[in-house]
């Protein structure tokens, strides 16, 4: 392990979380996500305006930008206990699932404009910690279907995560736990507009397609 492998691994994180799928799937269909419903360039977004099947793809694809680089950085980067900070530290994969997810909020093909990271974030944590990451994904369906509402389901899975770490993870998992408690407040940032939505009532549900609620992924 180098230095300069971890290097090439920390920029190909980003690049790989700021590939803009929503936006390319709608240069593909003739049309400017960003221009569109709640000019978000996520999977709620593009469910509304452009269907089911972009939508799908749209978060799988954002799933993948967060889960791949990290479950490589896991694989080959980290060494389970190493409390050598300079190789194999839990630091490493940490530090890649944080700069996907920070490529695809600060996408740098896009103006520094993208998504609110919860695909991406999904995909990340998927690589890190996959039991506490399905609890996560239990919670944010049961929100989703009681509320209709994706924001509120992204949310609550971002509360839920960190303490399903906590709860579930192995003691080698545990500083993992720092990050989760960090996207959980990223996530709640990005969602400030939708927030103020849902005080006021305003929230649309994401069976509203073409609209905005502004809950993109």
């Amino acid at each position: 392990m180098t230095n300069t492998k971890i290097g090439l691994l920390f920029i190909a994180s980003y690049l790989l979380g700021g590939i803009p799928t929503g936006y390319i799937i709608g240069r593909l269909k003739g049309i400017d996500i960003r221009k569109h419903g709640s000019c978000n360039p996520g999977t709620a977004n593009v469910y509304r305006t452009l269907g089911k099947w972009p939508g799908i793809l749209t978060f799988v694809v954002d799933f993948l930008k967060g889960f791949a680089p990290t479950l490589i950085a896991t694989r080959y980067f980290f060494i389970p206990g190493s409390m050598d900070f300079s190789k194999g530290h839990w630091w490493i994969p940490v530090t890649a699932g944080a700069l996907a997810i920070a490529g695809h909020i600060w996408t740098v093909f896009l103006g520094l404009r993208g998504g609110k990271g919860v695909a991406t974030s999904a995909g990340v944590f998927m690589a890190l910690l996959p039991v506490p990451t399905a609890g996560a994904f239990v919670v944010f369906g049961i929100a989703v279907a009681i509320t209709s509402h994706i924001s509120v389901g992204s949310m609550a899975a971002s509360v839920a995560l960190p303490i399903l770490c906590f709860v579930l993870a192995k003691d080698y998992q545990k500083p993992f736990t720092l990050l989760a408690l960090t996207v959980c407040l990223l996530i709640f940032y990005t969602h400030i507009a939708n927030i103020r939505r849902i005080l006021k009532g305003a929230e649309l549900s994401f069976k509203h397609k073409k609209e905005a609620d502004g809950g993109d992924k």
